[in-house]
């Protein structure tokens, strides 16, 4: 009998009898190693009356108490993070010290999260009028939820809920189920560090569950983290059902390489932001625009040697690249390589060939690199979310622009330069979310806030960072006056 992964409700492992259950693999050898408990509507249902309960104790909570949870956290989460590692390698596949880098962009979000009495400290200014003051506060909402990928099953999580439940709302947790184990432990440790039941809420489940949240009237907002269809799909939903949404969806993330580019550094940072994670990144680099055809050769040629050398297996040994999460991801990322050699791109580097030996069941693709790509192609224009990238040449920099800024997906792009003016007229009129120079990974740090552009964000506002603590309140101004006792106004109609 396989292990099953249950729910985390009102503080306590929660499972379901005769519950639709979902396989868990390990991607390293293709091998079922535990099995998942699917939330029906009615799990889901629990699970937000516990936060509904949980609320008003919570919400009146001085955020200073708050804080100091959030510190005994970020501890149990450093105490702890050999275990959460692991976890994340077991079930994504993705190499050790990639999990350890993941771990680390989710602590980041806690330490943010300890600033939450200055972060809710509000606005005020005195005598608006006479004797009228008035002042802004940032308020909880209620319950809450998150919907977050399989991915990142540590950092994403944590993009959303440690700031959601700092600023005092209570919080339901959707995680994936193909990596459902690291969100219930990394809860457990945050009712260690002194959350109150009912506060954290994880419920697994498939699309029962997401609708079930959906379309519940006591949840008041809701953020995602996904592909662009349900991306779409929760932010409909949810706003049709008058909840705050924020969802982020796919991308296509291009780098420009300039002729003027060191090279080797480009190179480097293009495998990095390419490979690293098997690509299974929204941030991922799939496209790399050279500018000149020199520069096209000599990107293609450094990087197919680097290539040969990228080493591919287990994440909990010495690798550079681990398995993809599924057997399904996996032919779908290989049938994108198999079309991208019909529609007439040049296939420089082949991985779809890759043994792994002792694995030879696990998910596994090597680094594949195309040359020649086009804009009509398929694999330009579709997040492949797998080892794959595409080199397209131009003649300018502005023609590399162009392209970027006529994609559907928003999401990153960067520049490699050694001009700064190259770099400040891209920055300046690149139409994309997050922009990096000579920073080919450019996620913003947890004090900033994290989001795209066009089809890669549906909603107002961006995830964590200031963007953050603005989504998980509501903004209520008072204006104020206390008349004196001994002198008694008239009707007024307006302040004076």
């Amino acid at each position: 009998m396989k292990f099953i992964v249950e729910h985390l409700i009102n503080g306590k492992r929660s499972s379901e009898v005769g519950a639709r259950q979902h396989d868990v693999y390990n991607p390293a050898t293709g091998q079922v190693t535990k099995q998942v408990s699917l939330a029906s509507k009615t799990v889901v249902e629990e699970a937000i009356s516990a936060a509904e309960a949980a609320f008003p104790t919570w919400s009146n909570t001085p955020p200073s108490k708050r804080a100091q949870i959030m510190y005994r956290l970020k501890y149990l989460l450093e105490e702890n993070s050999d275990t959460i590692c692991r976890m994340i390698t077991d079930e994504h596949g993705k190499v050790y010290n990639d999990a350890k880098g993941e771990l680390t962009r989710a602590i980041e979000n806690v330490e943010f999260a300890c600033s939450i009495p200055s972060l809710m400290k509000g606005e005020h200014t005195k005598n608006v009028g006479t004797n009228v003051d008035s002042w802004s506060e940032m308020q909880p909402i209620g319950v809450t939820a998150g919907i977050t990928p399989f991915n990142f099953p540590a950092m994403v999580p944590f993009w959303m809920w440690p700031l959601a439940v700092a600023v005092g709302n209570t919080f339901i947790l959707k995680p994936s189920e193909l990596t459902p184990s690291t969100s219930i432990y990394m809860a457990e440790l945050a009712h260690e560090a002194g959350l109150p039941p009912g506060v954290l809420n994880v419920v697994n489940g498939d699309k029962e569950a997401v609708d079930a949240i959906l379309e519940d009237p006591r949840v008041q907002a809701v953020s995602f983290v996904g592909s662009t269809t349900v991306a779409e799909y929760i932010y409909t939903t949810g706003t049709a059902n008058g909840k705050r949404v924020q969802a982020l969806g796919g991308a296509k993330n291009h780098a420009i390489v300039m002729p003027d580019a060191d090279m080797d550094n480009a190179v480097s940072a293009l495998m990095g932001a390419a490979y690293g994670s098997s690509g299974e990144r929204c941030m991922a680099l799939s496209i790399a625009v050279t500018v000149g055809e020199e520069t096209g050769d000599i990107i293609t040629r450094k990087l197919s040697a680097q290539l040969e050398a990228l080493k591919v297996g287990p994440g909990l040994s010495d690798n550079d690249m681990g398995p993809l999460v599924t057997r399904a991801h996996f032919n779908k990322v290989k049938g994108y390589v198999d079309l991208g050699v019909i529609e007439g791109a040049e296939l420089v580097v082949d991985g779809r060939n890759l043994v792994v030996e002792g694995h030879d069941d696990g998910f596994y693709l090597g680094g594949c690199l195309f040359d020649k790509v086009t804009p009509e192609m398929k694999i330009y224009k579709d997040e492949i979310f797998g080892p794959v990238l595409g080199v397209v040449r131009v003649e300018t920099q502005q023609e590399a622009m162009d392209l970027i800024n006529a994609h559907q997906y928003g999401n990153g792009s960067c520049i490699f330069t050694r001009d700064g003016e190259s770099a400040r007229f891209f920055t300046d009129n690149i139409k994309v979310g997050m922009v990096g120079v000579n920073v080919p990974l450019p996620v913003p740090v947890a004090y900033h806030s994290f989001g795209g552009w066009k089809r890669s964000l549906f909603g107002d506002l961006c995830m964590y960072g200031p963007d953050g603590v603005r989504f998980w309140t509501l903004r209520k101004t008072i204006t104020q006056r206390w008349p004196s006792s001994d002198v008694r106004a008239g009707a007024s109609f307006y302040f004076a």
